[in-house]
């Protein structure tokens, strides 16, 4: 069931039990709490485990900032000077990508911060850190054959700074993944029990009284 028509259902019989239920006095002492609601209120702790908003944005200004360090450092990496001495083209091209990637890296990081709860915003963001990590991996190689293996092995110290808040984020993806998981079930069975209150006979206790 899409959550559209989870929602849909709800309100549904949130009307139908409204229309149908005569208001009931409870005394004050034997009165329940309500329930909570699905989503955790910014009043409401956060599930276990689970970053806040401002923990994990603060995470990801950081993944912005790595991100726009590093671009000035690919920059002077002349790719097409390999390929001279008789590296393949797939460095150079591997390079651009990897320059591409990683402006966009540090533009996305920046906008996910402000509402990081986007959970595919921040799978794409995620794969986009591994796909640089992997092309950075072959750009060094080039490096190390065609460049200056200490160039090599300062690009790889750059690069590995990320490493933490890139664990991070992963961590907070499995996280969040979680909660919108629990928050679907809860859903569904909030609906199920609706369909169930709304399809059964109007009365069986006038039955019984017969």
């Amino acid at each position: 069931m899409s959550i559209g028509l989870r929602r849909f259902t709800l309100i549904a019989c949130a009307v139908a039990l409204g229309a149908q239920t005569p208001p009931v006095h409870i005394p004050q002492s034997a009165a329940q709490p309500a329930a909570p609601s699905v989503r955790p209120s910014a009043q409401q702790p956060q599930p276990a485990g689970l970053e806040t908003d401002w923990e994990i944005g603060a995470a990801l200004q950081e993944i912005g900032a790595h991100a726009t360090r590093l671009l000035p450092a690919l920059n002077q990496i002349d790719a097409r000077s390999w390929v001279d001495q008789g590296a393949s083209e797939t460095y150079a091209e591997q390079l651009q990508s990897a320059k591409d990637q990683t402006q966009s890296l540090a533009d996305g990081a920046k906008a996910l911060a402000k509402n990081p709860e986007r959970l595919p915003v921040a799978l794409e963001l995620y794969f986009r850190m591994q796909g640089i990590d992997a092309m950075l991996a072959s750009v060094e190689e080039g490096m190390r054959k065609y460049q200056n293996p200490a160039s090599a092995q300062a690009l790889a110290s750059l690069q590995a700074e990320a490493g933490a808040n890139r664990d991070r984020l992963q961590r907070y993806i499995v996280n969040l993944a979680a909660e919108r998981e629990q928050e679907l079930r809860v859903m569904d069975q909030e609906a199920q029990r609706c369909r169930g209150t709304l399809t059964a006979p109007a009365s069986k206790s006038g039955k019984k009284k017969q």
